[in-house]
């Protein structure tokens, strides 16, 4: 074998071995900011406040007057109160799996379109849902929870891959 072929070979391995640790940094990062935003703009749950399911039980619109940015998504609030209790405690409140559909997630799929009023608080955390007949199956049956539960990781998965997948195409500035 030539000195060329072997430099080659030894540059593609060098280059494979660093975007592979490359990605173990990266999928970790964009993982943790996978919330679901719809698929235009970058509002969570659709503009509905994540505090009022807790304090008043039910899904109440929110205002860009009172918003934040979290996990890479800006969050909607009906009041300052409700913003507030946000920021001190962002986790408590925000729904699980990102806002995807919780439904969905116990298949082990994806569903982004997701409506803020299909919601059920369980165990203390938030569940939002694709429509109301989800949202009831998710709720009434317990094994979904634990489905839902144990599907998640392959879920993040998917989404770190269409995420990586976009930014890849995407032209460049």
């Amino acid at each position: 074998m030539s000195d060329n072929k072997v430099k080659r070979g030894m540059g593609l391995a060098a280059a494979i071995g660093a975007t592979a640790l490359l990605v173990s940094f990266v999928q970790p990062s964009i993982a943790e900011e996978m919330v679901n935003t719809g698929y235009f703009g970058d509002v969570a749950i659709k503009g509905y406040d994540p505090v009022a399911y807790f304090t008043q039980s039910q899904a109440v619109e929110g205002s860009d007057q009172f918003s934040y940015r979290w996990l890479g998504a800006t969050w909607h609030f009906a009041s300052a109160e409700n913003l507030e209790l946000f920021k001190a405690d962002p986790a408590k409140y925000a729904p699980q799996y990102g806002g995807y559909c919780a439904d969905g997630v116990s298949f082990g799929t994806v569903t982004t379109n997701v409506d803020p009023k299909a919601w059920r608080i369980i165990d203390g955390k938030l569940y939002i849902s694709y429509d109301p007949g989800a949202a009831d199956g998710f709720e009434k049956n317990p094994t979904k929870l634990v489905d839902s539960k144990k599907h998640w990781s392959e879920v993040q998965q998917t989404l770190v891959s269409e995420k990586v997948e976009k930014d890849w195409q995407a032209p460049s500035n």
